[in-house]
């Protein structure tokens, strides 16, 4: 048969295609995939950080289910999501990269909300050849959660709302690599901005969690430090 004869298959076929586009069509889906990609979260849990209520959250999740991108579990009378599979975390890292590529409203959104951006940086291989070498502290900003769910092996998990009181709790005479959810997380911004304010040599990961883990580097989940 022609591929003219097959068109009403090929059209089910890419409306099923599009189907997965359509749940990526919410920017708070895509929120929710993003504190998703960083572990495990309940819905209260998600409905928190993502600011929504329950009824939202709970609907956008099963839209998210629906299309394969997440999926659950039960413990006792408490739903747990996570992401379907690494390929979830791949493609929303990539539609990230592609609609700052080609969308022009990202760039300036992106510099709106991540704030002026002087300090320096360092990719994921130099600071694994600076670890190695002992001459850096690793700081992870995320909340605790998110740190004990996986994180840079020996970084420290110090919260960024809690950073300013805990200040203390760092060396003051090496340098401060700090780092969180990935790319476009506004917590090492912010964290790089105090510190720095406070007279602490501090530079970020130019980018987090999210791409070391896509990477498949070492990740740790032990207890915070």
């Amino acid at each position: 048969m022609s591929e003219n004869g097959k068109t009403g298959t090929k059209a089910r076929l890419y409306d099923a295609f599009a189907a997965s586009g359509k749940a990526l069509a919410s920017g708070k889906r895509l929120e929710l995939l993003d504190l998703l990609a960083q572990g495990e979260r309940t819905v209260d849990a998600l409905a928190k950080a993502a600011g929504l209520n329950l009824t939202t959250a709970s609907a956008h999740l099963q839209t998210l289910k629906q299309a394969g991108f997440v999926a659950t579990r039960r413990e006792g009378v408490r739903i747990h999501y996570h992401l379907a599979d690494d390929d979830v975390a791949q493609l929303f890292a990539l539609l990230r990269k592609v609609a700052e590529a080609h969308q022009p409203a990202v760039p300036a959104a992106r510099d709106a909300y991540l704030g002026e951006d002087t300090a320096a940086e360092v990719s994921r291989e130099e600071l694994r050849v600076r670890i190695a070498a002992g001459d850096v502290v690793v700081l992870d900003v995320r909340p605790v959660e998110e740190y004990q769910a996986g994180h840079i092996p020996g970084a420290i998990s110090i919260p960024v709302e809690e950073l300013a009181e805990r200040i203390n709790e760092l060396p003051g005479d090496m340098e401060i690599v700090v780092y969180c959810r990935g790319e476009y997380c506004v917590l090492a911004h912010d964290a790089v901005r105090l510190l720095t304010d406070r007279g602490r040599r501090a530079i970020r990961l130019n980018d987090g969690m999210l791409e070391w883990r896509l990477s498949k580097l070492p990740v740790d989940a032990s207890d915070p430090t």
